[in-house]
């Protein structure tokens, strides 16, 4: 599996565009809840942006519950009033994009509640794929090789097993920009990724035995030194 990065600041003023001129429709054409919004196809033309960038938009709306998709349907206006959903969205366009320290910290926040969900929730299809992540990111380190993405797949497999979908699309949402903020401040050295093969290893291992209280200390752990290090960061 391999984990596309896009920069966000490349298409953020085009997406924010994109989000009020939906917003727009919706108000021009009075749709309701319930109401479907024209094809990615016909609203890419519509407002001369590409597809991606108007999928971008309408999964930023459907994750603040602006909208909603149904596979094979299409996308409907979610049941929020309009008043609600300008502010709504008002808010979302003047959205800072979080600094590195917020992105640690936040993601730190979730993680250690969602290895606890992961450990109690685990399926051996979610154990396979968490153990695949972890044997990726080893050998990307062993051979002194980037294996930045390699660790974030391997938390990424940690969210999916939570089964709360919730997480695992803040977690998705959130993992491009940390990435990027990654090779900017070189946090992955090399004695910090060989110590993170046993740091990952415990936390699987907890995973694996289904102990939710361990594995939130072996997270803990794997973070400690993370936080310090990127609070540490000019």
């Amino acid at each position: 599996m391999k984990l596309e990065v896009l920069s966000k600041n490349d298409n953020q003023e085009t997406q924010n565009t994109v989000i009020n001129k939906i917003r727009e429709l919706i108000n021009y054409k009075n749709l309701e809840p319930d109401d479907k919004l024209p094809s990615e196809r016909m609203l890419s033309e519509k407002f001369g942006v590409s597809r991606g960038v108007v999928r971008e938009a309408i999964q930023k709306l459907e994750f603040y519950g602006l909208l909603k998709s149904i596979p094979q349907s299409g996308t409907f206006v979610a049941n929020v009033g309009a008043i609600a959903m300008n502010g709504i969205v008002d808010d979302i366009i003047q959205l800072k994009k979080p600094d590195f320290k917020a992105l640690v910290e936040t993601r730190i926040l979730l993680e250690l509640k969602t290895v606890k969900l992961a450990s109690l929730r685990r399926t051996p299809e979610d154990l396979k794929a968490i153990k695949e992540a972890l044997n990726a990111y080893t050998e990307k380190v062993l051979n002194n090789e980037d294996a930045v993405q390699e660790d974030l797949l391997f938390h990424l497999a940690i969210a999916k097993a939570s089964k709360n979908s919730t997480i695992n699309t803040f977690m998705l949402s959130i993992t491009p920009e940390i990435i990027i903020n990654f090779a900017k401040y070189h946090v992955c050295d090399v004695e910090l990724a060989r110590t993170g093969i046993d740091e990952h290893t415990a936390i699987y291992e907890a995973i694996k035995n289904q102990d939710p209280t361990t594995a939130k200390e072996k997270m803990k752990i794997h973070f400690k030194t993370l936080y310090q290090y990127c609070y540490n960061v000019k």
